[in-house]
């Protein structure tokens, strides 16, 4: 799995913590796509990454997470979900199939940062499940957003 992580300069230590936390694990391929921008033009390049393929799912990093969030979901046919405890983290993959999860590195600790990582990446969606529905009709406002 490729994993594309971004951050703006209060977002990046835990980036970094996240990063060299997910090297250890040898099937995934993870990339940051930081650079010397506003969170908003670090969280579409992650965005656009994600949704042409490049990456199977991204996180991105700010202070709070609010951001990146708010940031991310502007980019066509993304669903970024903040989250800040392993619950939030599971419900983000199996009840909205988000493809990118936003955290605060003034909010949420390294450890715990790590426990929700860990969490989204081992939860996935149920495309005949119970939330498969609302996904669909997420992707329909989207897509009548993006034309209006």
């Amino acid at each position: 799995m490729k994993i594309a992580l971004g951050a703006d300069s209060i977002g990046k230590f835990l980036l970094d913590v996240i990063a060299a936390h997910l090297s250890r694990r040898p099937e995934l391929t993870v990339v940051d796509l930081s650079g010397p921008h506003f969170y908003a033009e670090v969280a579409e390049k992650v965005g656009r990454a994600v949704i042409a393929g490049e990456y199977d799912r991204g996180i991105l990093f700010c202070g709070t997470g609010i951001g990146v969030s708010i940031s991310a979901n502007k980019v066509p046919g993304i669903r970024a979900a903040l989250t800040h405890d392993a619950y939030s983290a599971e419900r983000a993959a199996k009840s909205n199939n988000a493809q990118i999860i936003t955290m605060g590195s003034r909010v949420i600790g390294p450890e715990l940062a790590k426990v929700v990582v860990d969490t989204w990446l081992r939860s996935v969606f149920d495309p005949a499940g119970p939330s498969a529905a609302n996904v669909a009709a997420i992707e329909q406002l989207d897509a009548r957003t993006r034309t209006s």
